[in-house]
């Protein structure tokens, strides 16, 4: 009784022709008669592969054959290609494959077609200022260490991709690559919008009512002195040009906004309070007035 032609594929009834054709593709390249010359069991699947795509990737004959299965073509003759010519376009996915390897002149045979290797997928943990100034890192890849440039500029979920450092090619072909994620540790101070930072600095109430100097860190240069304008509202926002983050092709850098908070004291002396008050009674205008 004639095998399955889904079972011989390796697929299910209900797989869709690309699979289909994928499985074909597979099992004919694995017992093309070139592949194994002189192995007659290798020869004979080759041929019932064929007669199993014949049925399965015409949509017709597939049709007759999922009611009817082998007995579809019991009578009438065989739609086999039995020994008919096989498209090597078709087997091999079309132009991607190097017939001269495959056949060579004069029934010799030829070198395989050269291969590139595999790509290696990985991923790094860096730091936030890492990440922002560039630096180098180290990774292991199997026995064997690979130190590279991180460029300054990268961002959380990048992929810096380091070429020929991947799995060996075959036949002479090249290495892969490695991919490698880099994910991005995050700061304590700064947070990041392209390319610029961003910092909350507290203020108290009469550097915000009357204006002063407060020192502000940045991310490379340590503290720098920053004034605040009297009368700075909580959530101002102060630019500090050119202390960003650089960008990677041209190397300009972003800017450092300064973003403030006032910083209200939990508890008041009595002496405090009296001031606040007076303060409150002095107080021209309501800021809620117009806005709803």
């Amino acid at each position: 009784m004639a095998e399955d032609f889904y079972k011989l594929l390796g697929v299910s009834r209900g797989a869709s022709k690309d699979e289909i054709k994928k499985a074909y593709r597979k099992l004919s390249r694995e017992n093309h008669p070139d592949a194994k010359p002189d192995d007659k069991a290798a020869a004979a699947k080759f041929q019932q592969v064929q007669n199993a795509w014949d049925v399965l990737g015409d949509e017709e004959k597939r049709a007759k054959y999922d009611q009817f299965g082998h007995a579809a073509f019991e009578r009438g003759g065989s739609p086999f290609q039995q020994g008919g010519p096989v498209d090597l376009g078709d087997l091999f996915g079309g132009g991607g494959f190097d017939f001269g390897n495959l056949f060579g002149g004069g029934g010799g045979r030829r070198a395989p077609r050269p291969q590139k290797g595999q790509d290696v997928q990985a991923s790094i943990d860096v730091a936030f200022t890492t990440a922002a100034e560039g630096g180098h890192h180290e990774l292991s890849i199997g026995p064997r260490k690979i130190d590279f440039r991180i460029p300054p500029g990268i961002t959380n979920g990048q992929a810096i991709r380091l070429r020929g450092q991947g799995h060996p090619g075959s036949h002479g072909g090249p290495a892969g690559d490695v991919l490698v994620t880099v994910k991005v540790a995050p700061h304590p101070w700064f947070r990041r919008e392209g390319r610029n930072l961003l910092i909350d600095v507290p203020v108290t109430m009469t550097e915000a009512a009357l204006g002063g100097k407060v020192d502000v860190p940045t991310l490379t240069e340590g503290h720098v002195s920053l004034t605040v304008p009297a009368g700075s509202s909580s959530g101002t926002k102060l630019r500090l040009r050119g202390k960003g983050i650089p960008d990677r092709k041209t190397g300009e850098r972003g800017d450092q906004f300064v973003i403030l908070k006032i910083a209200v004291p939990k508890e008041l002396d009595d002496r405090s309070r009296e001031l606040l008050e007076e303060f409150a009674e002095r107080a021209v205008g309501n800021p809620r007035d117009g806005l709803w």
